[in-house]
């Protein structure tokens, strides 16, 4: 499997390895990295059957001041940017540690999954190719809405709502 980490992220895989499928064919991202294993896919020729979406970053329903209001305080002070981030990450339950997952990140990168827009297009493409595209969510996500997350991904792929579950769908 190949798997793409968030932003902010490394190996951080193996939290997830309840969401995930052993095998060779499959290509999995979480949030940030959710976009990067989609492009990944997209632009892939070899055999691949399953794509994995763990609460991808999906903020083209934000606006645009919302998106600079981010960048200007990611530049401002990144250390106390990052703390919120990751705080928020770990919300509803705060029952894990990310320490040993952490990595430092650049503004190109934030910028990059806050103007990404995901296209249906893009997504009939990769069914074409006989991907089966798994997209889950956490209900009480404090990264994305989730709401409107949902519908787009759920009109051509499955998708999975986690109750009660955060950006990190309550991984233990």
């Amino acid at each position: 499997m190949k798997f793409f980490s968030g932003f902010g992220f490394q190996n951080e895989q193996e939290l997830f390895n309840d969401f995930l499928p052993k095998g060779e064919y499959v290509v999995a991202g979480f949030s940030y990295g959710a976009i990067k294993a989609f492009e990944y896919v997209l632009n892939n020729k070899n055999r691949i059957d399953r794509l994995i979406l763990l609460s991808p970053a999906f903020f083209q329903n934000t606006s645009d001041a919302f998106k600079r209001t981010q960048m200007r305080y990611f530049n401002s002070n990144k250390d106390e940017y990052m703390k919120n981030f990751m705080d928020n990450v770990c919300l509803p339950n705060n029952h894990i540690s990310l320490q040993k997952y952490i990595r430092d990140v650049e503004a190109k990168q934030l910028d990059e999954l806050l103007s990404h827009k995901w296209e249906l297009e893009d997504i009939k493409n990769i069914i074409d190719k006989n991907v089966k595209i798994e997209v889950f969510f956490g209900e009480m996500d404090n990264i994305i809405d989730t709401k409107v997350a949902n519908d787009f991904f759920s009109k051509l792929t499955t998708t999975y709502f986690i109750k009660k579950a955060g950006h990190l769908l309550d991984v233990k």
